[in-house]
This record gives C-alpha cells, sequence and structure tokens, in this order.
C-alpha cells in the first residue's frame, strides 16, 4: 500500500511542475486536466505526508528509550509512543479508505425525482417534506437547487418534483436516497388521531455529460403543449412546455417549470440524458452495480430503505439497521449523521471484499 501512495505522491509533484509549465498554461484541455488530476490526488497526498511525519516521529520516541532516563520521564515517552503508534495505525487506515476505487459518478451533479407514492394527499405532502429535507441539507453543504419540473397538489405537496442539485461531490453523498421512504403520523385531515403510513418514492440520477451518452437528435420526437397548473388548467396560452421522448429506450421526459421554449427543452434535456444514461450503465454495468449492491442495498427505487416516524420522532435507515431519535432535524436538512453512517457502511464492505 506504502508504495503505491509513494507513487501517487511523486506524480502529484510531477503535476505541480506540469502546471507551471508555459506549454501547459497556453493548451486549456491539458490545464483542465492536469488540474483535475491533481485535486484528485491531494487528499491522498495530505494524508501521506501527515503518515509520514509521525513515523518519524515515532522512530525518534522509540530511540528515546536506548538513553538513560529517569522513571518519570520514560513514562512520558512510553506515552508519547502509545499516542503516535495509535496515531499511524488511524493514518494507516485512512490511506486504505482513499485508495479505494471512486465511484465514477461521485463528483457529478445529481437530478433527484420524487413523487408521492401509496397514501394520496399524505404521500404528496411527504414528498413535499423530502424535497424540502434536501433543499435544506444542499444548502448547508453550500450546493445549488434548481426546480426542473413539478407537479403540486391543492394541500400542499408534490405528486412528483424533479430537481438538479449543482455541487462537487453531490452524488457521493446523496446516491444512498434511491428508494422508497416511509411516513408514519396523524395526517391533518384524520379527525380520528389514527397514524397513517404512506410512501414516497426518491431516484437519484448523476447528471450525464455529453460525452458519457450519445444522444441523436433524430432518436429524439419534441412535443411542446401549454403549461399546466393544479387541476389541468393552462396557465399560459404560449406553446411554452416541452415533452420529449426517446424513441429508442421510450424514455419521456416533460418541463413547463419556464416560460421560455428554449429553456424547458434545456432543462427536460438534461433529465432525459441523466435518464437515459442512468438505464445504459444498469444494463452495460451489472457488475459495478452489485458492488454497490453489496454495500448498502440494491438502490432499487421500489426497496423500503427508510422510515420516519413522527410519533415518536424517529428515523430509521433499514439498510444500515440505524436509528436516531431527530426526526425534526433531519427534516430540517441536518442529514450528516444518517449520510455519513451510509458512507461508512459502504466503505467497510468494499475493505472487507478487498481483503483490507
Amino acid at each position: 500500500m506504502l508504495e503505491r501512495v509513494q507513487s501517487i505522491e511523486e506524480r502529484y509533484n510531477k503535476l505541480n511542475e506540469l502546471l507551471s509549465d508555459p506549454e501547459v498554461l497556453n493548451d486549456p484541455k491539458k490545464l483542465r486536466e492536469y488540474s483535475k488530476e491533481q485535486s484528485d490526488l491531494e487528499e491522498v497526498v495530505q494524508v501521506y505526508r501527515v503518515y509520514k511525519n509521525v513515523v518519524e516521529e515515532l522512530k525518534d520516541a522509540k530511540a528515546m528509550f536506548e538513553d538513560d532516563l529517569d522513571a518519570d520521564m520514560q513514562e512520558m515517552v512510553k506515552m508519547e509512543v502509545d499516542e503516535l503508534s495509535e496515531k499511524e495505525t488511524e493514518l494507516e487506515e485512512q490511506l486504505k479508505v482513499l485508495l479505494l476505487p471512486k465511484d465514477p459518478n461521485d463528483d457529478k451533479n445529481v437530478i433527484m425525482e420524487i413523487r408521492g407514492a401509496a397514501g394520496g394527499d399524505e404521500a404528496a405532502l411527504f414528498a413535499g417534506d423530502l424535497y424540502r429535507m434536501y433543499s435544506r441539507y444542499a444548502e448547508n453543504q453550500g450546493w445549488k437547487t434548481e426546480v426542473i419540473e413539478s407537479h403540486s397538489t391543492g394541500v400542499g405537496g408534490y405528486k412528483e418534483i424533479i430537481f438538479m442539485i449543482h455541487g462537487k461531490g453531490a452524488f457521493s453523498k446523496l446516491k444512498f436516497e434511491n428508494g422508497a421512504h416511509r411516513v408514519q403520523r396523524v395526517p391533518e385531515t384524520e379527525s380520528g388521531g389514527r397514524i397513517h403510513t404512506s410512501t414516497a418514492t426518491v431516484a437519484v440520477l448523476p447528471e450525464a455529460e455529453d460525452v458519457e451518452v450519445d444522444i441523436h437528435e433524430k432518436d429524439i420526437r419534441v412535443d411542446t403543449f401549454a403549461s399546466s397548473g393544479p387541476g389541468g388548467q393552462s396557465v399560459n396560452t404560449t406553446m411554452s412546455a416541452v415533452r420529449l421522448t426517446h424513441e429508442p429506450t421510450g424514455i419521456v421526459v416533460s418541463c413547463q417549470d419556464e416560460k421560455s421554449q428554449i429553456k424547458n427543452k434545456e432543462k427536460a434535456m438534461k433529465v432525459l440524458r441523466a435518464r437515459v444514461y442512468d438505464k445504459f450503465q444498469q444494463e452495460a454495468q451489472a457488475e459495478y452495480d452489485e458492488t454497490r449492491k453489496s454495500a448498502v442495498g440494491s438502490g432499487d427505487r421500489s426497496e423500503r430503505i427508510r422510515t420516519y416516524n413522527f410519533p415518536q420522532s424517529r428515523v430509521t435507515d433499514h439498510r444500515i439497521g440505524l436509528t436516531i431519535q431527530k426526526l425534526e432535524q433531519i427534516l430540517e436538512g441536518k442529514m450528516d449523521e444518517v449520510i455519513d453512517a451510509l458512507l461508512v457502511e459502504e466503505q467497510t464492505k468494499r475493505l472487507e471484499q478487498i481483503g483490507g
């Protein structure tokens, strides 16, 4: 492992030189390529440099045992050796995790699709709660949220809402949200005070770049129509809403969020590209999907992944058996405790798979 990390540091140092080279500075493509590679290696190199310092300090501390020390000094040196040994082990574990192969989608923006499922109006309200939760989480991370398409209900929820989260590493944190989310609470409309169970489904797709999925214009049917509001009434008379159908796969995307037909088409294309990419990826990378499945569940959108229990202020993630009594905070976007636990579980499983 240490040989591998050393070679990464050597490459990092070489990239530093290349990024100062006038020839590279005048080549935008190379500059972008080398800058990204250096950025990807930076964390490993920083941890490795701390590790090397700790190893050196530990070596010096152990050498002091050979000197003629009094009892107090010997005790102090022993404490220092113990602390440094513990730190050395921690840094080795950290390096193992950092050397795990990265999910190629981890740094990407995400497109999230939330739909009210079982439970009628209550499911739609819950879909709205989930959208607000993810929006606030994104805000806490310094990410930007952009609504692409939404179908609201008269009671304040969503039958469906599709939105994009722009931010480095968004997919790495949110990919575990794929699946069916269940809520248990007394609906506001329930006079008898009975607890109802409703569900909403969440789909998380990495944004696909043009180069990653080849979609030909001839394969897309474009339909335009007038935007409609709740209940189906027309909200404007211009044909600004756009529906795209990718005929080879049958995937359909519509967008009417913007007043401009061009902007609606641009947004719809982002979703279409992500869905086609997701479909091709699932079909072509079964082995890769199997690796992810073993970590935190299949990611199947029908799989129940989490329950939000209002009477007991409890959130339970069924894949890792995690229960947290902080429902209000989590719905306010303070999701780090849940997401960090899922990341640790994924890393642990992957380390076990490679014998780490």
